[in-house]
């Protein structure tokens, strides 16, 4: 069975906070021992913010400069909307840069290197818990060719990206020839319908998933060679 607990009380983040502390502080709250096979999920804003990519913005031209900036290739424009592929590789509206849920005249961007940022949650919650965790750091992204937008995985540690099941069988005997299932983006996904975007709970754990494993954020990164639409 698997079990989503959100964790609450975590304050607002300035540069240079201590996340696994905090996380280990609202699970203390909660009365929630960290168990092996956890999965903390993170939004990235929190670790951003504890990375310091947080930056200054005055002007809307100040927003529009930022995104260029930050974007490694622009793939669709359209009026103030911009489709870009950021230095990570990811797909998605505006290089990332998220004006919301930071003081006027801030935005914050991605961090540098999101996998090594979840590496350095997870090796901390381990050396203080002494039990065998997984970390994803997660952001909201929208989707082609569907409304809406969900959570998905930007970086991981100690978690399968891709659960690959090419090879095996259904239900009638048929062998599956392409069938990976992101489960890091479920798990993200997952984790988001305890978060919520307004309710001020940035973390949350993941129970019972069974998906320790060592995926990296560029297992879900399709190479552009592949992609039949740019």
């Amino acid at each position: 069975m698997i079990e989503i607990h959100p964790l609450t009380g975590i304050p607002e983040i300035e540069r240079g906070a201590d996340l696994p502390g905090q996380i280990l502080r609202s699970c203390a709250a909660a009365r929630l021992e960290v168990q092996d096979g956890d999965i903390v999920v993170v939004t990235h804003k929190i670790v951003s913010k504890a990375e310091g990519q947080v930056v200054q913005i005055l002007t809307d031209a100040d927003y529009r400069e930022l995104i260029a900036n930050e974007a490694a290739d622009i793939i669709r424009r359209r009026g103030d909307l911009v489709i870009t592929r950021t230095r990570h590789g990811f797909i998605c509206a505006n290089a990332a840069v998220d004006r919301s849920n930071t003081p006027d005249g801030t935005a914050v961007l991605l961090p540098v290197d999101p996998d090594r940022s979840a590496h350095g949650i997870r090796m901390a919650l381990q050396h203080a818990t002494g039990k065998s965790v997984g970390v994803v750091i997660s952001d909201t992204f929208g989707r082609a060719w569907r409304r809406g937008q969900t959570d998905i995985a930007i970086g991981l540690s100690g978690v399968l990206a891709v659960l690959d099941l090419r090879g095996t069988t259904d239900h009638e005997g048929r062998e599956l020839a392409a069938t990976e299932v992101a489960v890091a983006d479920e798990l993200a996904g997952a984790a988001d319908l305890v978060m919520g975007k307004a309710d001020k709970i940035p973390a949350a754990i993941v129970r019972g998933a069974g998906l320790l494993g060592e995926g990296r954020i560029s297992d879900l990164i399709r190479d552009p060679d592949e992609d039949l639409f740019l």
